[in-house]
């Protein structure tokens, strides 16, 4: 237990817990919406933007990695265009920090998201929302009331890959992150560079802790969200 009381190792715990939550979170916002649109078109054009979504996953984690690396550096697309916009005086440190691994890792993650989502949003019976919209229920409490909790085993699905995926992804927070660290690069470190297996072996074990104790949260969550689900 004494790894919970060195700084150096909380920090590096408590970043991986950061990135990896409001990871999650982005793709949660940016996901629902997606899902549901795609899921309510007909099936052609639902094949075409499925398809649009995934092809991210067939990219290299590397190479993607790499394409953020020129677009958030100093000299990157982004300061370039806030620069001479005269949004900002100089160009901002984007690249090499936490914001810098949780866009990678929402470019990484966003499409299964979205696919959990979709296998759920469209099969659900749009009936049900002209049914609760006639009987005085407004769009938006109709989608709250009935769409949401129904849609909550995807949800939890989704999200339980991406936090998952986030905790454990190691090419782009070694990549964008800098010497940010984060515990999958700090596994390796250990593992592979200090050839100290036993540190390595005890942090896998707190990452597998964690995994566990975030689905059963997860499974709760979904439990009292939607109790008959």
């Amino acid at each position: 237990m004494h790894f919970f009381r060195d700084p150096y190792f909380l920090k590096i715990l408590l970043t991986t817990l950061q990135v990896s939550v409001v990871t999650t979170i982005v793709c949660v916002v940016l996901g629902f919406p997606t899902a549901y649109y795609i899921s309510q078109k007909a099936p052609r054009r639902k094949g075409i933007l499925l398809a649009l979504a995934i092809f991210p996953l067939l990219t290299s984690p590397v190479v993607r990695s790499f394409s953020w690396m020129i677009i958030l550096g100093r000299k990157g697309l982004i300061n370039n265009t806030l620069v001479g916009l005269g949004i900002v005086d100089k160009p901002l440190d984007i690249l090499y920090t936490p914001a810098a691994m949780m866009i990678g890792l929402t470019h990484l993650f966003l499409p299964l998201m979205i696919i959990s989502l979709v296998g759920v949003l469209e099969n659900i019976d749009g009936d049900l929302l002209k049914a609760a919209q006639s009987l005085g229920a407004s769009r938006i409490t109709a989608f709250r009331r009935v769409v949401f909790p129904l849609a909550v085993p995807g949800l939890v699905i989704g999200a339980v890959l991406v936090f998952v995926g986030s905790l454990t992804a190691y090419t782009t927070p070694a990549l964008l992150g800098g010497k940010q660290r984060v515990i999958a690069t700090f596994l390796y470190q250990n593992a592979m560079t200090l050839n100290d297996w036993y540190l390595a072996s005890v942090v896998a074990a707190i990452m597998i802790v964690i995994t566990f104790v975030v689905v059963g949260v997860m499974n709760k969550m979904a439990k009292t969200l939607n109790p008959k689900g």
